[in-house]
């Protein structure tokens, strides 16, 4: 298959991580991507790298599968959480907890550097045509084709010193969570939402408003950012006999959303099971399933308890505890998770499914292309 060209649909981190391993083995690669450019659903919005999941650092693990860290990386090692009630822990470990990013078309975002270090290894990216047909082996990495849960928020600069908040309240974020991230000068706040998207601004006010009270929010020059994302858990990841990697493929924490690390590692196991001629579905499931697997527990566990159960958790991450390690408790598959998942899949799933919507009909403050939903 050396000399097969081999397509990419889709410059996502998934897309460009498997492009960039498939070309630095020699293969031909072509990566077709529907936007004119890389980065089109961010607008230079903070977002974090988690490294909490896994014993080794993502920074580490992400060179060992062929990826190097030239994008922007600030390591974060403690924030403030708040509860529903108000009340504040102080989140500290001796390692990052996330690495802070930042996505879109600028210099030094995520999305850029890998888009460079795919060039750099040969791949041909192609911008701005629909993909109507493929021939030869492909790898389907287009991103989220609904909506389960959505961020809306506000980018802005601030004389603000660096830091990271985050509270969990109902009243702010329904099943979810909102964020305040400050980094050199710049700063993202949002409301993450798993349901309720009807009312997204009332909840990123509150929002606003409450960080203004307990972070003491600065904001000059805001402007409005959103983004979306969506949950589930594939059986073989393969549509049409081609590879699905990323969040095309539901690979996501059903907890709080993060999925970078998984489109990343999931775009470096589809280039493996291609120069390797491996099972796809056995190096994602052996490799990623168990962790999403926790995830899915964890969210079920936590739906039912509500704020009472956030709070009891922030309790255990707070007050001198090293939060990195009890993080990592939390997403190991123990044999108590195991027996839950068969319960927890569905009905976890049913409040995330009631409130997804296709991607074009969210609601109009988000900066949703038409034509995002369908490539």
């Amino acid at each position: 298959m050396k000399d097969t060209e081999m397509t990419i649909v889709g410059a996502g981190p998934a897309g460009l991580a498997c492009a960039i391993v498939l070309a630095r083995a020699g293969r031909k690669v072509v990566v077709r991507e529907w936007h004119a450019t890389v980065g089109a659903r961010f607008h230079g919005d903070f977002q974090g790298l988690e490294n909490w999941s896994a014993e080794r650092d993502v920074i580490e693990e992400l060179a060992e599968g062929g990826i190097c860290a030239t994008f922007d990386h600030h390591p974060v090692s403690e924030g403030v959480a708040f509860d529903a009630w108000g009340k504040s822990y102080r989140v500290r470990s001796g390692k990052p907890l996330f690495y802070l990013v930042h996505r879109g078309k600028e210099d030094g975002s995520l999305d850029q550097a890998l888009l460079q270090q795919a060039l750099d290894a040969g791949a041909e990216v192609c911008f701005g045509g629909r993909v109507e047909k493929i021939a030869g082996p492909a790898v389907l990495a287009i991103g989220p084709s609904f909506a389960e849960a959505i961020v809306v928020g506000y980018l802005f600069e601030t004389d603000m010193p660096d830091g990271s908040w985050v509270c969990f309240a109902n009243d702010l974020a329904p099943r979810g969570y909102a964020y305040l991230l400050i980094h050199d000068g710049r700063g993202t706040v949002a409301s993450c939402i798993f349901t309720g998207f009807k009312q997204q601004e009332t909840y990123l006010a509150r929002t606003i408003e409450f960080f203004g009270e307990r972070a003491g929010l600065r904001m000059r020059n805001a402007r409005p950012f959103g983004g979306f994302g969506n949950v589930r858990l594939p059986q073989s990841a393969v549509q049409g006999g081609h590879l699905v990697a990323g969040e095309q493929a539901g690979f996501q924490d059903a907890l709080a959303g993060f999925g970078i690390r998984y489109a990343l590692r999931s775009g470096v196991l589809a280039a493996r099971s291609l120069l390797e001629g491996r099972d796809y579905t056995a190096l994602w499931r052996h490799a990623l399933l168990p962790q999403l697997r926790r995830g899915v527990c964890n969210r079920f566990l936590l739906n039912i308890a509500g704020e009472r159960g956030w709070r009891w958790l922030l309790a255990r991450l707070g007050d001198g505890k090293d939060a990195r390690a009890a993080m990592r408790r939390l997403y190991q598959l123990s044999l108590p998770t195991r027996l839950l998942f068969p319960l927890a899949h569905w009905p976890c799933r049913a409040p995330l499914r009631r409130s997804a919507v296709p991607i074009h009909e969210l609601p109009g403050r988000l900066p949703v292309r038409e034509g995002d939903h369908a490539r």
